[in-house]
């Protein structure tokens, strides 16, 4: 099967530069072109001293390089406009960026049915926070109580992260019945957290930290602990190779890492 050709959008960004510097040395796909709204000079540098295209225009790119996939690690507000690109010009699109609304996801999913392309959304990419929030979603079957403590750099700009949001949501819609609340006499506590699918997400965001998550259960006279912790952004890029295989052979939307491995 020959490489499949793929432009990178965010290609500045911290994941950006990891996938850029680590997808150019693999043999399953050819890095063709580069956008970064920061883009500077028509031209990115590899490791190996070669060139692709570089430029703060997505469009102007896909024209010139004619990728079959679009990687996109941004901003939501950034993302969608791309979704919107890519997929009118018959390109496949993975997609790693969070903080979508509902009707942002909704989108795509008409886009992706109507240009009959596929688009993965997936909010982590690393097979080991896949697997965290899928024995998360077993614990939540048996255990009563639960809440979720999220790590992050202090340059991220969502909270609850999108990997704390899937995991508290795939909880409870396995669990089947709502979580048991801790006792609050009917106050609202702010420092309590945010609940989501009766789940309550802490969210911490310092400088020194990158990407951790830890699902905590509670039970009679017992506790159970799921954690993950990113050592390094290159544990996105199995997850990353993963999709782009897939995408190309599938029309719609898919979200979720876990679909892709039959989880």
């Amino acid at each position: 099967m020959s490489p499949i050709k793929t432009v990178i959008h965010g290609a500045g960004g911290k994941v950006g530069q990891v996938l850029v510097n680590t997808l150019a040395k693999t043999t399953e796909v050819k890095l063709v072109g580069a956008v970064d709204v920061k883009a500077m000079g028509d031209k990115l540098f590899l490791a190996d001293g070669s060139t692709i295209p570089f430029s703060t225009d997505l469009e102007k790119i896909i024209i010139e390089t004619k990728p079959e996939v679009v990687i996109d690690f941004t901003l939501a507000h950034a993302a969608m406009p791309a979704v919107r690109t890519a997929v009118k010009h018959k390109v496949n699109m993975v997609i790693g960026t969070t903080g979508f609304k509902q009707e942002e996801v909704d989108e795509m999913q008409q886009l992706a049915e109507k240009y009959k392309v596929g688009v993965i959304l997936a909010s982590n990419f690393a097979l080991g926070a896949v697997l965290m929030m899928y024995f998360s979603k077993i614990a939540a079957k048996y255990m009563d109580y639960a809440e979720i403590i999220e790590l992050h750099h202090n340059q991220k700009a969502d909270a609850p992260s999108g990997t704390a949001l899937t995991t508290a949501k795939a909880m409870a819609a396995f669990r089947g019945r709502p979580f048991s609340q801790a006792v609050d006499d009917g106050k609202n506590f702010p420092s309590r957290g945010e609940k989501t699918g009766g789940v309550t997400i802490h969210s911490v965001r310092l400088p020194g930290l990158m990407a951790h998550q830890e699902v905590l259960f509670g039970g009679l006279g017992q506790t159970l602990s799921i954690r993950h912790d990113t050592i390094s952004r290159e544990c996105y890029v199995p997850g990353v190779l993963l999709a782009v295989q897939a995408v190309v052979k599938q029309q719609g939307l898919v979200q979720g890492l876990d679909n892709l491995l039959n989880l």
